[in-house]
């Protein structure tokens, strides 16, 4: 509880004591009227003062504008009938600040707990200088920047560790609380914690870059992006209230004008009651804040689950997604290329292997790095010489003193080269020493172990179509979609084909939502209806121009994001009806007369009351 809840906790509860002080004092007339006015005033001054503020800046009609008419009218109607009964104009105001007091502290609440989660930002980095260990801003760590993190401590900027080795508890930024062993060349993603080992990480990013600092970012910004139901309850607020107000006037006056009319008592007082009432039940509180604090709600428990979703726009329309397209490379697979097989060797295994990865040993590309693994040694480079690489066939390189070939089968045939065909799905890497077939080796993508888990939750969380996406060779794709259980795939797309394959899809069922990862899948992210990049080692394209941001790469947390959006959506669904509901019923028991104030304070407060505890529900969402 902050400062400003306790002080008004104390204004409550010293106001409900005066009252009930009241109760035993028999003072009669002006006497009385001031002795109520204290705990009026005590509970309700902060009312009556932003009502004022409000008329002084034409910004009239708004709940603090209601309680102050209802309120000051109940005062001057127990005055015009001189029945010395303020007792309801003060429970009024005083239980509508019980309400006041209780939406703050769930807000609050609710608030703490993305704080807590969030509370990620380290305020300090250290180095070693001179054999000492100093700290440092993290602000002022550059790039490059060896920085030392020892047990306990938070990883304050994004890096590569290059001495020690240790766990990392990534629960505050993927919401998994299953550590992850770290060691020399491992990532260290900052807002992790070093749970064991001292480490040292060469920083690869600064501060404000660094996967913390945009995750805060994030989540900051995320209340500022209003979904179609909060901007629905904004617009509704502005016409509802002042059509409410002209119909507690009309209410007040006409009634008593046709009585009179008609040669009957005006009964003035009753039918000026009934309009108090129906201001006091109208007031949209229970809407206008429940609403906003069901999306809030929903974001930060979406955040703690490792989800981050920009805006509360993105989690509505996350909500009726019905088709999920997927990039295949680093989204469905690990994007981690590994030797399968070697088929048709003339000399052993290891040998082809080994000539093939000194051949390709210059290359950047993913095939040569999975061929020295494969190969698991180091490579001596002395052994190479001449190697010209033609780029989307193969390379030619002499390796000992022997002429080696190693590429697709378009490269052996321009050598003269006789391939044998290659039945297993994957690249095919065919390998020639001295013009002569040597045979080839068959390298592929791996599959992450979630990803058919992934399509599985994800048809069960309502997805009716889903669709793959790939660069790669139609046998290929057809290949993993298959063993993943994808609906539909399409294969050897470039960038602006899969954005076309996926305006093609637009409309056709519901909201797309688009999963990627890599700097090429930027423009179909920003195109589709919702864009979900992976985040932990997606690129800062990606991230960017993406909707929803997984923070640890599982596509899993994909139909967790679906449903979470639907539970936070149908938990707004329900205040709306439920509070619009009662209000609609209330109203008209209150003009015909049968309800009094005592209804009319739970139609307001009660019903907001309500409505902010479901709201804080959509915090909860670990056993979705």
């Amino acid at each position: 509880m902050n400062r400003k809840q306790r002080i008004m906790l104390i204004r409550i509860l010293a106001a409900a004591a005066l009252l009930l002080a009241l109760q035993f004092v028999p003072a009669t007339g002006w006497l009385r009227l001031m002795l109520y006015l204290v705990p009026y005033l005590v509970v309700g001054y902060d009312i009556l003062l932003k009502a004022a503020k409000g008329v002084r800046n034409r910004q009239v009609f708004d709940e603090n504008f209601l309680m102050a008419v209802a309120t000051v009218g109940a005062f001057a109607l127990a005055l015009y009938e001189g029945s010395g009964d303020y007792t309801e104009a003060i429970a009024v105001m005083l239980f509508y600040q019980v309400g006041e007091w209780f939406q703050s502290y769930a807000v609050g609440k609710s608030r703490r707990s993305i704080s807590e989660l969030m509370d990620i930002r380290p305020d300090a980095a250290y180095v070693e200088r001179g054999g000492k260990i100093e700290q440092v801003d993290p602000e002022e760590i550059a790039i490059g920047t060896e920085i030392v993190v020892r047990p306990g401590e938070k990883v304050p900027i994004d890096g590569v560790v290059t001495e020690g080795r240790s766990a990392l508890n990534t629960a505050a930024l993927t919401g998994e609380s299953l550590p992850r062993e770290v060691g020399p060349g491992d990532e260290a993603l900052s807002g992790c914690i070093n749970m064991s080992g001292l480490l040292k990480v060469r920083t690869t990013k600064e501060f404000g870059e660094s996967t913390v600092s945009r995750i805060l970012d994030l989540v900051e910004n995320a209340s500022s992006r209003k979904s179609k139901s909060e901007d629905f309850i904004s617009k509704f607020a502005r016409v509802y209230t002042p059509a409410v107000c002209g119909a507690a006037l009309a209410l007040a006056l006409l009634p008593p004008l046709v009585r009179l009319a008609m040669h009957l008592p005006a009964e003035l007082d009753a039918w000026i009651y009934r309009a108090l009432t129906f201001l006091v039940i109208s007031c949209p509180c229970a809407l206008v804040i429940s609403i906003p604090l069901s999306f809030f709600a929903g974001l930060g428990g979406a955040s703690r689950a490792g989800v981050l979703v920009k805006g509360s726009n993105y989690l509505e329309t996350l909500s009726k997604t019905r088709t999920v397209v997927f990039d295949k490379t680093g989204t469905l697979t690990q994007g981690v290329f590994e030797v399968q097989g070697i088929h048709h060797s003339g000399m052993e295994n290891r040998k082809l292997l080994e000539m093939a990865a000194l051949a390709e040993s210059a290359s950047t590309h993913p095939i040569a790095r999975s061929l020295e693994r494969a190969y698991g040694k180091p490579l001596d480079r002395s052994r190479v010489r001449d190697i010209r690489e033609i780029s989307g066939n193969g390379v030619l390189a002499t390796v000992d003193g022997r002429k080696v070939a190693a590429g697709n089968d378009k490269w052996m045939a321009s050598l003269g080269v006789e391939a044998i065909p290659c039945h297993s799905v994957g690249t095919i890497i065919h390998v020639a020493v001295d013009g002569q077939y040597a045979g080839h080796i068959v390298i592929a993508d791996v599959e992450k172990p979630n990803a058919r888990p992934a399509i599985q939750a994800l048809k069960a969380a309502g997805v009716r179509k889903t669709v793959m996406l790939t660069g790669d060779r139609r046998n290929v794709a057809e290949k993993v979609a298959s063993d993943l259980g994808v609906d539909e795939v399409y294969s050897e797309l470039l960038p602006k084909d899969k954005v076309d394959k996926v305006e093609e899809m637009l409309g056709e069922s519901g909201k797309l939502a688009f999963v990627g990862d890599g700097i090429n899948d930027a423009p179909v992210l920003g195109r589709a209806d919702i864009g979900i990049a992976m985040g932990a080692m997606g690129s800062d394209a990606a991230i960017e121009a993406a909707d929803v941001v997984l923070m640890d790469d599982d596509p899993m947390k994909i139909a967790k994001a679906i449903r979470i959006s639907r539970k936070c959506l149908g938990i707004v669904y329900e205040n709306i009806v439920f509070a619009i509901g009662v209000k609609l019923v209330c109203l008209v028991l209150g003009a015909l007369g049968i309800a009094n104030m005592w209804l009319a304070i739970f139609a307001d407060v009660g019903v907001m009351i309500l409505a902010v505890c479901n709201a804080i529900r959509a915090l909860f969402v670990k056993n979705l």
